[in-house]
Protein backbone atom coordinates (compact mmCIF):
# COMPACT_ATOMS: atom_id res chain seq x y z
CA UNK A 1 0.00 0.00 0.00
CA UNK A 2 1.09 3.71 -0.30
CA UNK A 3 1.33 5.91 1.75
CA UNK A 4 -1.15 9.41 2.07
CA UNK A 5 0.92 11.45 0.71
CA UNK A 6 2.37 9.12 -2.19
CA UNK A 7 -0.93 8.69 -2.91
CA UNK A 8 -1.83 12.34 -3.33
CA UNK A 9 1.41 12.38 -5.78
CA UNK A 10 -0.26 10.27 -7.81
CA UNK A 11 -3.99 11.95 -7.41
CA UNK A 12 -2.36 15.23 -8.50
CA UNK A 13 -0.07 13.79 -11.59
CA UNK A 14 -3.50 11.69 -12.79
CA UNK A 15 -5.61 14.54 -12.85
CA UNK A 16 -2.93 16.72 -14.14
CA UNK A 17 -2.73 14.15 -17.09
CA UNK A 18 -6.66 14.36 -17.11
CA UNK A 19 -6.42 18.44 -17.69
CA UNK A 20 -4.04 18.25 -20.69
CA UNK A 21 -6.55 15.37 -22.00
CA UNK A 22 -9.00 17.51 -21.56
CA UNK A 23 -6.60 20.04 -23.34
CA UNK A 24 -6.24 17.97 -26.46
CA UNK A 25 -9.75 16.83 -26.74
CA UNK A 26 -10.80 20.11 -27.11
CA UNK A 27 -8.21 20.95 -30.25
CA UNK A 28 -8.99 17.98 -31.80
CA UNK A 29 -12.52 18.81 -31.74
CA UNK A 30 -12.20 22.01 -33.07
CA UNK A 31 -10.18 20.52 -35.98
CA UNK A 32 -12.63 17.97 -36.90
CA UNK A 33 -15.86 19.72 -36.05
CA UNK A 34 -17.22 17.23 -33.66
CA UNK A 35 -18.66 18.92 -30.65
CA UNK A 36 -15.71 19.63 -27.93
CA UNK A 37 -18.79 17.92 -25.19
CA UNK A 38 -19.02 14.57 -27.35
CA UNK A 39 -15.00 13.45 -26.29
CA UNK A 40 -15.38 15.40 -23.10
CA UNK A 41 -17.82 12.47 -22.28
CA UNK A 42 -15.95 9.97 -23.73
CA UNK A 43 -12.68 11.03 -21.76
CA UNK A 44 -14.80 11.19 -18.73
CA UNK A 45 -16.03 7.73 -19.09
CA UNK A 46 -13.06 6.70 -20.00
CA UNK A 47 -11.43 8.19 -17.00
CA UNK A 48 -14.73 7.19 -14.79
CA UNK A 49 -14.78 3.45 -12.41
CA UNK A 50 -15.98 1.59 -15.40
CA UNK A 51 -13.17 2.04 -17.51
CA UNK A 52 -9.55 1.96 -17.62
CA UNK A 53 -8.92 5.10 -15.51
CA UNK A 54 -10.86 3.42 -12.72
CA UNK A 55 -11.91 6.65 -10.74
CA UNK A 56 -14.71 5.81 -8.41
CA UNK A 57 -16.87 8.95 -8.25
CA UNK A 58 -19.63 8.73 -5.73
CA UNK A 59 -20.35 12.13 -4.52
CA UNK A 60 -23.23 13.45 -5.82
CA UNK A 61 -23.27 16.73 -4.13
CA UNK A 62 -19.42 17.54 -6.03
CA UNK A 63 -21.10 16.56 -9.38
CA UNK A 64 -24.23 18.98 -8.73
CA UNK A 65 -21.98 21.98 -8.02
CA UNK A 66 -19.43 21.30 -10.20
CA UNK A 67 -22.03 21.68 -13.19
CA UNK A 68 -23.75 24.40 -11.70
CA UNK A 69 -20.64 26.05 -11.88
CA UNK A 70 -19.63 24.97 -15.19
CA UNK A 71 -23.24 26.22 -16.54
CA UNK A 72 -22.53 29.59 -15.33
CA UNK A 73 -19.31 29.88 -16.84
CA UNK A 74 -20.80 29.11 -19.92
CA UNK A 75 -23.43 31.39 -20.00
CA UNK A 76 -21.56 33.75 -18.50
CA UNK A 77 -19.17 33.78 -21.56
CA UNK A 78 -21.92 33.16 -23.75
CA UNK A 79 -23.58 36.57 -22.32
CA UNK A 80 -20.28 38.65 -22.47
CA UNK A 81 -20.21 38.17 -26.36
CA UNK A 82 -23.72 38.68 -27.23
CA UNK A 83 -24.32 41.98 -28.45
CA UNK A 84 -27.36 43.89 -26.40
CA UNK A 85 -28.04 45.74 -29.63
CA UNK A 86 -29.05 42.58 -31.58
CA UNK A 87 -30.58 40.83 -28.10
CA UNK A 88 -32.97 43.94 -27.98
CA UNK A 89 -34.22 43.63 -31.60
CA UNK A 90 -34.38 39.51 -31.48
CA UNK A 91 -35.83 39.34 -27.09
CA UNK A 92 -39.56 38.64 -28.53
CA UNK A 93 -38.45 35.97 -31.49
CA UNK A 94 -36.11 34.06 -28.51
CA UNK A 95 -38.81 34.64 -25.80
CA UNK A 96 -41.18 32.86 -27.95
CA UNK A 97 -39.17 30.04 -29.30
CA UNK A 98 -37.49 29.63 -25.62
CA UNK A 99 -41.26 29.18 -23.99
CA UNK A 100 -43.86 28.23 -26.40
CA UNK A 101 -41.47 26.43 -29.34
CA UNK A 102 -40.34 24.42 -26.28
CA UNK A 103 -43.71 23.66 -25.03
CA UNK A 104 -44.98 22.33 -28.89
CA UNK A 105 -41.88 20.34 -29.31
CA UNK A 106 -42.00 18.69 -26.16
CA UNK A 107 -45.26 17.33 -26.55
CA UNK A 108 -44.95 16.52 -29.86
CA UNK A 109 -42.27 14.73 -29.13
CA UNK A 110 -43.72 13.10 -26.43
CA UNK A 111 -46.76 12.35 -28.43
CA UNK A 112 -44.50 10.95 -31.25
CA UNK A 113 -42.50 8.78 -28.83
CA UNK A 114 -45.66 7.29 -27.30
CA UNK A 115 -47.05 6.47 -30.64
CA UNK A 116 -43.84 4.87 -32.05
CA UNK A 117 -41.81 3.22 -28.57
CA UNK A 118 -45.26 1.97 -27.30
CA UNK A 119 -44.81 3.59 -23.92
CA UNK A 120 -47.05 5.28 -21.77
CA UNK A 121 -48.15 8.72 -22.80
CA UNK A 122 -46.57 10.15 -19.83
CA UNK A 123 -43.80 8.66 -20.06
CA UNK A 124 -43.69 9.94 -23.47
CA UNK A 125 -43.99 13.18 -21.93
CA UNK A 126 -41.17 13.16 -20.10
CA UNK A 127 -39.29 11.61 -22.95
CA UNK A 128 -40.46 14.69 -24.83
CA UNK A 129 -39.48 17.67 -21.79
CA UNK A 130 -36.01 15.83 -22.10
CA UNK A 131 -35.46 16.66 -25.35
CA UNK A 132 -37.31 19.92 -26.14
CA UNK A 133 -35.08 22.16 -24.76
CA UNK A 134 -31.46 21.07 -26.16
CA UNK A 135 -28.79 23.44 -25.79
CA UNK A 136 -27.42 25.15 -29.33
CA UNK A 137 -23.92 25.04 -28.05
CA UNK A 138 -22.86 21.66 -29.79
CA UNK A 139 -24.57 23.58 -33.24
CA UNK A 140 -22.52 26.46 -32.85
CA UNK A 141 -19.42 24.42 -32.67
CA UNK A 142 -19.94 22.33 -36.15
CA UNK A 143 -21.20 25.36 -37.43
CA UNK A 144 -17.92 27.35 -36.51
CA UNK A 145 -15.43 24.49 -37.22
CA UNK A 146 -17.22 23.72 -40.84
CA UNK A 147 -17.23 27.18 -42.18
CA UNK A 148 -20.81 27.74 -42.46
CA UNK A 149 -22.16 31.13 -41.63
CA UNK A 150 -25.96 31.57 -40.74
CA UNK A 151 -27.68 34.92 -41.50
CA UNK A 152 -26.78 38.23 -39.62
CA UNK A 153 -30.11 37.83 -37.46
CA UNK A 154 -30.34 33.70 -37.14
CA UNK A 155 -26.76 33.40 -35.16
CA UNK A 156 -28.05 35.77 -32.55
CA UNK A 157 -31.55 34.65 -31.88
CA UNK A 158 -30.75 31.06 -31.65
CA UNK A 159 -28.01 32.17 -28.89
CA UNK A 160 -30.18 33.85 -26.85
CA UNK A 161 -32.89 31.22 -27.01
CA UNK A 162 -30.77 28.56 -26.52
CA UNK A 163 -29.72 30.43 -23.08
CA UNK A 164 -33.00 31.40 -22.57
CA UNK A 165 -34.96 27.81 -22.71
CA UNK A 166 -33.31 26.18 -20.21
CA UNK A 167 -35.72 26.94 -17.37
CA UNK A 168 -38.76 25.52 -19.91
Amino acid sequence: LYSSAASDVYKRQFLSLLLLAAIVASKVSSRFGIPALVLFAVLGMLAGEEGPGGIAFNDAGLAQNVGVVSLSLILFAGGLGTSWNHVRRLLWRAVSLATVGVIVVAFLAGWFASLILGIPLGEGLLLGSILASTDAAAVFTVLATSGISLRARLGPLLELESGSNDPM
